[in-house]
């Protein structure tokens, strides 16, 4: 994996977002699964988790956030963990408004796609509207337009599903249809 050390290292010089963003504190911006076959794919790194705590979905005290543990039992459908999962953020470092997700996503669409020819996953989930607009190239009207359907982005396939937040009514049951009806085989996983 020194093709993503590197990565992370360009990225920790880059200095486009400077003034609305604090830097990802962390060694490397991938988290690395047991398996490259799905990456899931957020928005930026969360305030109260990785980035303070060093660990995806984790806080500084080990216990999986609320989002992780909604993530978890979506991923339970499938028989996976997270732990079986890559995970990466579509804006590397953590902005200080939200007004600025647009911006900071195309600054780091490069490194984000740089990371993903390195992984090469069967499968990119990509967690809610905006990592959805990062990664794809379709125009929509309404997040759920494009929701559980499967996209071709440079070769891998991109499914956009709810962000697993509490907070979201949909976070579970909006997408427990998706995962059920994922086919891993016929993806090639398994």
């Amino acid at each position: 994996m020194d093709r993503l050390k590197k990565i992370d290292e360009e990225i920790f010089k880059c200095n486009l977002c400077d003034k609305m963003v604090e830097k990802f504190p962390n060694s490397k911006t991938v988290s690395i699964g047991k398996s490259h076959d799905i990456v899931i794919l957020g928005e930026a790194p969360a305030n109260n988790g990785w980035r303070k705590s060093g660990i995806a979905w984790y806080d500084t005290n080990h216990k999986l956030l609320p989002s992780g543990v909604v993530l978890q039992k979506l991923l339970n459908l499938i028989n996976l963990t997270i732990e079986d999962t890559y995970f990466l953020e579509a804006i590397k470092c953590f902005p200080m408004d939200r007004k600025y997700l647009n911006k900071c996503s195309n600054n780091c669409k490069k490194f984000l796609f740089m990371q993903l020819e390195v992984i090469k996953p069967k499968v990119i989930l990509a967690l809610g509207d905006s990592a959805t607009k990062t990664i794809l190239n379709v125009k929509y009207k309404k997040f759920s337009d494009v929701v559980g359907k499967v996209f071709d982005v440079n070769g891998f396939k991109v499914i956009p599903i709810y962000h697993p937040s509490p907070i979201s009514p949909l976070s579970y049951k909006g997408n427990e249809e998706i995962f059920k009806n994922l086919n891993l085989k016929e993806i090639g996983i398994f």
